[in-house]
C-alpha cells in the first residue's frame, strides 16, 4: 500500500533526522550583493547565530544540442546561515532560496512557528515575484536496534512499494549488497513526490567518529509543488505538502513498526 488513510500521529521514538523546507525564488541580486543585515535583525531572536559561507555550484553542460557543447562553472553564491542557540535549528538564505532545517523536529505545528516570522521578515525585505519551487522534505532513518527490533528483517517493517526485491521472502538481505527504490510521481494536480526508500550505512559528521555498523533504512520523502505561486500563498501549499507526507509515511511503515515508534 502506498498510501494510508490512517490518522496523524505523534510517535515517541520518531526516526526522523532531519527535516527541511526549502522555497526557491527567482534570483534576487541585492542578497548577495549586500549583507542581510534588516533580515538578521528581524529573525535574530530565534536565531542569533551568523555564518556566511561562499559556494561553488556543480558544473553543467551549456549549449547542448549544438556543436559548441562546453562544461560551464556557475559563478558562486553567498549562503548566509542564521542558527538557533541551541544549533539545532537552520534558517538559510541565497540569492535563490530561504530554507529551514532541524535535526530535533518538534511536531509540524512547532515547526511552521518557527518558519512563520523568517518567511513574512523575507517576503516584507525582498519581496520576490514569486516563488518557483516549494519543497517539504524528510529524511527518516530507521534503527532497529534503537527501536529493540535486532533479527526482524525490514519486510515485517517496511511496506512491500518501498523494499525492492527485499520484500521477497526468499531474497536474504544480509547477503544482498544493494537494493534501493526511487519513485518520482505526482501525488495531485499540482503537488509531486521524489522519494528514495532503501537500506544503508549512515556516516556520522563529527570529526574522528567511529563509523557506524549498523544497517539502517532511509526513508528519504521529497516533496514539492512547482510554477510561478503567489507568495502569499506559500503557507497554504506547505499544509498541502504536509498533509501528503502523512499519507505516504504511514503507508510506507508496517503496523510493527508502527508500534515500535509508540505512537501517542
Amino acid at each position: 500500500m502506498l498510501y494510508s488513510d490512517h490518522p496523524r500521529v505523534r510517535y515517541q521514538r520518531a526516526q526522523l533526522a532531519e527535516v527541511i523546507c526549502q522555497l526557491r525564488f527567482p534570483a534576487i541580486l541585492s542578497i548577495s550583493a549586500n549583507e542581510p543585515a534588516e533580515f538578521q535583525e528581524a529573525v535574530r531572536g530565534m536565531f542569533p547565530k551568523y555564518a556566511a559561507k561562499e559556494e561553488s555550484p556543480a558544473p553543467r553542460l551549456a549549449d547542448l544540442g549544438t556543436s559548441k557543447v562546453r562544461l560551464e562553472q556557475p559563478k558562486s553564491i553567498i549562503n548566509y546561515h542564521f542558527i538557533s542557540a541551541d544549533g539545532r535549528w537552520k534558517l538559510n538564505l541565497t540569492s535563490n532560496f530561504i530554507s529551514l532545517s532541524t535535526v530535533s523536529y518538534p511536531g509540524w505545528e512547532a515547526f511552521g512557528q518557527h518558519f512563520d516570522l523568517p518567511l513574512a521578515q523575507f517576503i516584507r525585505i525582498y519581496q520576490p515575484a514569486f516563488f518557483e519551487r516549494i519543497g517539504l522534505r524528510y529524511v527518516n532513518i530507521f534503527s532497529r536496534q534503537a527501536l529493540g527490533l535486532e533479527g526482524e528483517p525490514w519486510r515485517e517493517l517496511i511496506t512491500s512499494p518501498y523494499l525492492g526485491a527485499l520484500a521477497a521472502e526468499d531474497v536474504d538481505e544480509k547477503r544482498t549488497r544493494k537494493c534501493s527504490v526511487d519513485v518520482e510521481m505526482g501525488l495531485d494536480s499540482s503537488c509531486c513526490a521524489k522519494i528514495h526508500a532503501g537500506p544503508g550505512m549512515v556516516k556520522r559528521n563529527t570529526p574522528d567518529a567511529q563509523a557506524d555498523p549498523e544497517v539502517k533504512f532511509i526513508l528519504d520523502m521529497d516533496l514539492f509543488v512547482g510554477g510561478q505561486m503567489d507568495p502569499r500563498l506559500a503557507a497554504a501549499s506547505l499544509e498541502t505538502l504536509h498533509g501528503h507526507s502523512t499519507a505516504l509515511f504511514q503507508g510506507a511503515i508496517t503496523d510493527r513498526l508502527h508500534s515500535a515508534l509508540e505512537p501517542e
